[in-house]
């Protein structure tokens, strides 16, 4: 089941929305800011249906 969060971007501000699988109990993964494209860290804790957690930060190089 996905789920619909909503993160915002550690680089530019700019907020968006995020559809989280919450079938997949720990997630961690790399996607791009829709406003200023810098890539992002995202790690997700989930139950099915429902996120427990979630964290964004800057990728590391």
């Amino acid at each position: 089941m996905e789920v619909e969060e909503l993160i915002t971007c550690p680089f530019c501000g700019q907020s968006f929305s995020l559809m989280i699988d919450t079938s997949v109990s720990r997630q961690q993964f790399v996607t791009d800011c829709e406003v200023c494209c810098r890539p992002m860290d995202i790690s997700v804790e989930c139950q099915p249906g429902e996120v427990l957690g979630l964290t964004v930060g800057n990728e590391a190089t």
